[in-house]
């Protein structure tokens, strides 16, 4: 069985003048990333990238090292995040513009709206947001949607823009926050085809499961489910209490073992036709959050690879057009989420990913 494995790629490796401005000169995201401490007995913490080193991803060389090791290990393509908070306004733009205008790397990609205001602290596992926002989300209607379409068009025209039914694929991140989403749908699917192409393959992703249907009924073509979320949701009342007093009194995160949350990151409903899983190789929010972060504990390249089997197994059914499985993610190291090489694994979570496509 083959399935289209896309993985979730993070551009904030370099350095930008709003973030010289926020965070200081220089920062990038490894600038959490060095700087994460243990929080408890057995923390992986700090996390140190091997093969690639502390990167900026203003080098071509970096771009293309990622590329390749993404295609060895089974990778179809990279969904760059795209941060466009209207009228213009864009965050983290350069690396995708420069694979997109030096036509390397050679390699499969796509893209995902970001459409989130940035703050401070960003979220936190219990959903609220700081209220210092730093940049705001805008939808100032259709002339941005417009405008939007128009500054992606050479994207999705380009001949490695990944396609499903000839058609780009493109995510919208939080579609639900989109005050008036149908139109946006509307306007993209009426600019596409004036422009030449078949269509856009649309994508709305969601943490909740509650939200699949409202979304896929907006108009989207499929939904991509991340249950990043369900084992916290499945706490009793007692642990929750109990994970609160930990987090006031010893400054512990939120914490559970990956074994177990592997169980929670697929499901049945991930067997429908328009529904997207997602893989998570790992995560720990506490490079960025501290003590107000979640962490998946004890994740190994094994658990990993029969976490992939496990998600593999829902989508085994679909058209192989169809066969789609995101990955949270390639490289979002300050929320420990990532598949690039670190000093403990190496390329273990790359030849297990391996392991599995081939065997499919």
């Amino acid at each position: 069985m083959k399935a289209r494995v896309i993985a979730l790629y993070l551009p904030q490796y370099h350095p930008t003048p709003d973030n010289d401005k926020w965070w200081g000169k220089g920062f990038t995201e490894w600038t959490n990333v060095g700087k994460a401490k243990p929080l408890f007995r057995g923390h992986y913490q700090p996390r140190v990238p091997a093969d690639l080193g502390y990167y900026d991803l203003r080098l071509p060389e970096v771009r293309q090292a990622q590329a390749d090791m993404a295609r060895e290990a089974g990778i179809e393509a990279f969904c760059y995040y795209h941060y466009w908070f209207g009228n213009g306004k864009m965050e983290l733009e350069r690396p995708f513009e420069e694979v997109l205008q030096k036509h390397q790397p050679d390699f499969p990609f796509c893209l995902s709206w970001a459409n989130a205001s940035w703050s401070e602290k960003m979220w936190r596992v219990d959903r609220t947001l700081e209220k210092k926002i730093l940049v705001e989300q805008l939808y100032p209607g259709d002339d941005d949607i417009i405008a939007q379409f128009n500054y992606l068009l050479p994207a999705f025209k380009d001949r490695r823009y990944m396609c499903v039914n000839n058609k780009p694929i493109f995510m919208v991140y939080n579609p639900l926050f989109h005050p008036n989403i149908e139109r946006y749908i509307d306007i993209f699917r009426s600019l596409a085809k004036e422009n030449g192409l078949e269509g856009i393959y649309l994508v709305g992703q969601t943490f909740l499961d509650s939200d699949i249907e409202n979304i896929y009924m907006k108009g989207f073509d499929a939904v991509n489910i991340c249950r990043l979320y369900d084992k916290l949701h499945s706490r009793t009342i007692i642990k929750r209490v109990y994970d609160r007093l930990l987090r006031i009194c010893l400054k512990r995160p939120l914490v559970d073992q990956y074994k177990n949350v592997i169980h929670y990151l697929t499901s049945d409903r991930d067997k429908l036709k328009y529904v997207i899983p997602t893989m998570m190789p790992n995560w720990d929010h506490t490079p960025r959050s501290g003590s107000g972060g979640y962490v998946f504990h004890n994740s190994t390249p094994k658990l990993f690879k029969r976490h992939v089997e496990m998600v593999l197994e829902t989508i085994k059914d679909k058209s192989e057009e169809e066969r789609l499985v995101f990955i949270k993610s390639w490289n979002e190291w300050g929320e420990g989420n990532h598949l690039e090489p670190d000093l403990r694994y190496g390329m273990a979570y790359l030849e297990k990913l391996k392991e599995v496509l081939k065997d499919e």
